[in-house]
């Protein structure tokens, strides 16, 4: 196999391409047979086989710095970068990362999950190397959607604004720009590219200005007539108006001809786009055919999921409710939203990645009578925090947010943990925080968030699968409930997921001779005032949460068990949580472990600090 012959990007400038063509197909294969046997994504990376093929041609990386926004379509590049033998463990614990890292490789500059971020770096970077006078090329790979987020478009303007020297490639996949590509609009590609023309079409204005009297009105008709040819025969002019050259659209299966285009981008002193279509999924009937399966993980809406349950109470809450209505920032698919907007495609509201918009949107539809859910994931709503705060906070909005893969989620990294959500939301004045530690809770929770209408509320659940409870396990309205009560040594609060670890621990603790009782928080703001004064009677209180310990739901219970001890001394209270640290991937069930908030890992806390505070 070729593939077995590429170890580094210099290996590939020594093929032809028709070998380059199956080299492709190999990669292809290979992206398939390894997101099939750990999971990742697929059709992003199966797109994206031929361009990267030609960017580490043309470019010499490292010193040439390629950064890729929405990093899941790096696969390749990661293949071609010496990482082959390293797909055996992808997006296993200690193994190969779905995105790039700068911890494995030189040719890796940023962990870039979190899309439409890449024109900053590149900005900042080309920025550094100008001041720097260093002879390297920046190029910034954008596409997937991330120019659906504003802030492609700020650090577009500041390229445009600075001149800097970066080539932007934007791979449109068909989730971003779709224009048809034309042969008259390819020739005009290759001509505005090529930098014998461009030369001498400067020095033609050049001369037009110069000619007395009527130079200025020459040149400014010119000018006319090429705006009026591009508008007819070209994409959009948006990018020039902000001062970025555009040359486009190429085909990105075409190997020489995406060479060419870069080869030739590269001689210009000055940002420019130079826009390749792909086809996503292609090469792999199944990716081509379902592309909303291929869109992100592998793994999407899995019955009996909290994703599925949610799916299902927002359907029944619409049914009743024809104001309640759905936003994304552009997973509808991921976060359950997909049979709702089959139900009501007129009240399904995809913003794109664009998760500022989507909260400060959900506060105008409040304001105009609509119950607007955000329906997002944890770790991609912290990009909007100072919308919730102040567009829905403080205008005391009710806007329901739904926050799904909280917590550990695992395989994807240290950029998809959900740890700060309750830290954060926690503090917005007026929000109410739900957090349901089964499937049948979710749905109670969600009715109940949708019942109140003096300010925000937000639900957060995990990636894991959802407990099935009876009726007698299921809580209601804003009170926690008594899962099990013990004899007044230990209380433990578990909040969500980490119920079932509390109820481990519990038995673990009882075969001990320890009789703990355990509260399912269930509402983390406000805190129920009555499990408050049931832990403050205990001689020890634990609470266990999957969030961010430091400043999170439990110094908030020891605070309130504080208060409710009154004039004597509190019982102390042992906060377990996610440290303040940046979690490498990993099963998630594993990191839990490993950080000691699984059944084990709780019971051996609990009965460290009884021993600790003289109670053997």
């Amino acid at each position: 196999m070729l593939l077995d012959t590429i170890s580094s990007p210099a290996d590939l400038r020594r093929l032809d391409y028709p070998e380059l063509d199956r080299l492709a197909t190999e990669i292809r294969q290979f992206v398939v047979d390894a997101v099939s046997a750990h999971g990742g994504h697929l059709g992003s990376n199966l797109g994206a086989v031929e361009l990267t093929l030609a960017l580490h041609r043309v470019f010499d990386s490292p010193r040439d710095i390629l950064l890729w926004d929405t990093g899941h379509q790096s696969y390749v590049h990661k293949l071609v970068t010496g990482r082959r033998e390293a797909f055996t463990s992808l997006r296993q614990a200690g193994g190969l990362s779905g995105y790039p890292s700068r911890d494995e490789s030189e040719h890796d500059w940023v962990e870039n999950s979190h899309a439409s971020t890449i024109l900053s770096y590149a900005h900042g970077i080309a920025t550094a190397v100008e001041r720097k006078r260093e002879q390297r090329r920046v190029v910034a790979v954008i596409g997937d959607g991330s120019l659906t987020g504003g802030m492609a478009y700020e650090g577009l303007n500041n390229l445009g604004h600075s001149g800097r020297n970066v080539i932007i490639v934007l791979n449109d996949n068909g989730r971003s720009y779709a224009p048809t590509v034309s042969h008259l609009s390819q020739s005009l590609t290759r001509i505005r590219l090529n930098p014998t023309y461009m030369r001498r079409q400067r020095r033609l204005e050049q001369l037009l200005r110069d000619i007395p009297v009527v130079g200025e009105h020459l040149e400014r008709g010119m000018e006319g007539v090429k705006a009026a040819v591009r508008e007819m025969l070209e994409p959009t002019a948006f990018f020039e108006t902000l001062g970025v050259r555009y040359v486009g659209p190429i085909d990105g299966h075409d190997v020489q001809g995406v060479e060419t285009a870069l080869r030739q981008a590269a001689e210009f002193d000055e940002p420019i786009v130079v826009h390749v279509v792909t086809q996503k999924g292609r090469g792999y009937k199944p990716a081509e055919d379902d592309l909303v399966k291929c869109l992100h993980d592998t793994s999407v809406c899995k019955p009996g999921s909290y994703t599925a349950a949610f799916g299902d109470a927002l359907i029944a809450a619409a049914e009743r409710d024809p104001s309640v209505v759905a936003i994304t920032a552009a997973m509808p698919d991921s976060t359950g939203l997909l049979p709702f907007g089959d139900r009501f495609p007129d009240r399904l509201f995809d913003v794109g990645i664009a998760e500022q918009h989507a909260v400060t949107s959900a506060a105008g539809m409040a304001m105009g009578g609509l119950r607007p859910v955000v329906a997002i994931y944890s770790t991609f709503l912290s990009r909007a925090f100072d919308q919730v705060n102040l567009d829905v906070g403080l205008h005391r909005q009710p806007v329901v947010f739904c926050l799904d893969r909280a917590g550990i989620t695992g395989d994807d990294g240290p950029s998809h943990h959900g740890v700060l959500d309750m830290a954060l939301l926690s503090k917005v004045p007026g929000m109410t925080m739900f957090a349901p530690s089964s499937y049948q809770e979710l749905e109670v929770m969600l009715d109940e968030a949708l019942s109140i209408t003096t300010g925000p509320c937000a639900l957060r659940w995990p990636k894991t699968a959802a407990p099935q409870v009876p009726p007698d396990q299921v809580g209601h309205g804003l009170r926690a409930r008594r899962a099990r009560e013990g004899d007044g040594g230990v209380a433990i609060l578990a909040v969500g997921k980490m119920l079932a670890a509390a109820e481990d621990a519990a038995d673990l603790l009882a075969e001990d001779g320890i009789s703990a009782t355990v509260w399912d928080v269930r509402v983390v703001k406000p805190l129920d005032p009555v499990m408050l004064a049931d832990a403050a009677r205990h001689s020890l209180v634990v609470t266990v949460e999957d969030g961010i310990s430091v400043g999170g739901i439990g110094s908030q219970i020891a605070e309130g068990v504080a208060h409710q001890a009154e004039s004597r001394v509190g019982p102390p209270v042992l906060v377990l949580g996610i440290p303040s640290e940046h979690l490498p991937h990993g099963k998630p069930d594993r990191i839990l472990a490993e950080l000691g908030l699984d059944g084990p890992g709780v019971a051996a806390a609990t009965t460290k600090a009884l021993t600790a505070a003289g109670h053997e």
